[in-house]
């Protein structure tokens, strides 16, 4: 059973980062199926280029109230979310306290990492209509995560769980749409639809199965009309961090983690030598046999510690990287055991650190 969930998982992040042009009729067939179990007529179809299009294209006939900024307060998301949640409840219901182990094997092998997977790189790569990472429109993205319906399609092929003619031909739906197009965005009368991206560059996130955004060289993520996203190792981050990352803009990045992305695009022994950070101090790793500590003074009241990971990669090797840690701090094993919350004493004491 682990081996179907594992294919099944790797079949639906198929589906989730997928670069093939759109299925339209199938796209418009099952959103349309939707509308009518929430007692709509089927919308006309907009098709869009790109994500940043749907936010910046606003359909003939749509009223102010309906413009993306609001798309939180849209009544057709909302009703469709709650027929979404409804139909989870049901599915849920169809299980016994015998499925239960089985319900939760799914939810670590199929459904948390397609999750993981589609909120860290996909959904956090869509164009904000606020400046906070979290958007209310979120809420909507969430519900059209194919996380959710892998979950199921998972206990039905895999467990054999029965559903009933009614709640398979609203999974089939909501299937059918994550596995025909991008992004959507319903409305009373008209529902706007982006195509797929046709680059899409990841990397393995973890032994689970999560994947992220992640390209050295270029944009992650580019659709046909010209928009793209940069990202290294799954965090999305401005073009310059990727194409011409420097000390001086650095050091002007005011976002602690696009400037740690920074440095680590240039290296850490590269940004070390070129912003000319004097070393305080070095001393073996006690939580890391065979590597060394070593202690920079970075800027006022600030030192960073330059360590290497303690387990290895996916790609075999054992990864640099540095903590900020207080300006107080003058003994490497000090500044790593503060980074754990320990005396030094006590991170000594770790077997091996990970």
């Amino acid at each position: 059973m682990q081996r179907e969930a594992a294919e099944i998982r790797k079949e639906w992040l198929g589906w989730a980062f997928s670069t093939q042009l759109a299925d339209r009729p199938a796209a418009e067939a099952a959103i349309s199926g939707l509308y009518r179990l929430i007692g709509l007529t089927p919308p006309r179809f907009h098709w869009v280029s790109s994500p940043l299009m749907a936010l910046e294209t606003v359909p003939p006939g749509v009223r102010p109230t309906e413009s993306i900024e609001r798309l939180a307060d849209w009544p057709v998301p909302r009703r469709l979310t709650t027929l979404m949640q409804t139909l989870c409840m049901g599915l849920d219901g169809r299980l016994t306290w015998a499925d239960r182990p089985m319900d939760q094997l799914i939810r670590t092998l199929v459904r948390s990492p397609l999750a993981r997977s589609v909120d860290r790189s996909l959904q956090d790569s869509l164009p904000r209509t606020r400046e906070s990472r979290r958007d209310p429109a979120d809420r909507w993205y969430a519900t059209q995560s194919p996380a959710w319906i892998a979950h199921y399609d998972a206990l039905r092929r895999a467990v054999g769980l029965v559903f009933t003619a009614e709640q398979a031909h609203q999974l089939d739906l909501w299937a059918a749409v994550a596995r025909s197009c991008g992004w959507w965005w319903p409305r009373e009368g008209v529902c706007v639809i982006s195509e797929r991206p046709a680059v899409l560059r990841t990397e393995p996130g973890d032994e689970l199965g999560e994947i992220r955004l992640h390209h050295a060289d270029g944009p992650a993520l580019r659709y046909a009309d010209g928009w793209d996203v940069h990202a290294w190792h799954g965090r999305r981050v401005p073009a310059w961090v990727i194409a011409d990352p420097s000390v001086e803009r650095i050091a002007r990045e005011p976002n602690v983690e696009i400037r740690r992305c920074a440095i680590e695009r240039i290296g850490w022994t590269s940004y070390i030598e070129q912003a000319g950070l004097r070393l305080v101090a070095t001393a073996p790793d006690p939580g890391n046999p065979g590597s060394h500590l070593r202690l920079y003074d970075m800027r006022a009241e600030t030192k960073v510690l330059l360590a290497v990971n303690g387990s290895v990669e996916r790609d075999g090797r054992r990864r640099q990287y540095g903590l900020t840690v207080p300006g107080f701090l003058q003994d490497p094993v000090d500044a790593a055991g503060w980074t754990y919350g320990l005396s030094a004493e006590q991170y000594s004491q770790l077997v091996r650190r990970t």
